[in-house]
């Protein structure tokens, strides 16, 4: 998909996590991994 991105002060995204195999509880287990790696990168 094409998507367009403005770069607006105070905007927000989101991004979409999957796993191949979705019956994996990885990404719920880990969630909070995942959310500080989001926190150090925004930094």
């Amino acid at each position: 998909m094409r998507y367009r991105r403005t770069d607006v002060k105070g905007g927000t995204y989101f991004f979409t996590v999957n796993l191949a195999q979705r019956h994996l509880r990885l990404l719920l287990d880990h969630v909070e991994i995942l959310r500080e790696a989001v926190r150090t990168v925004k930094q």
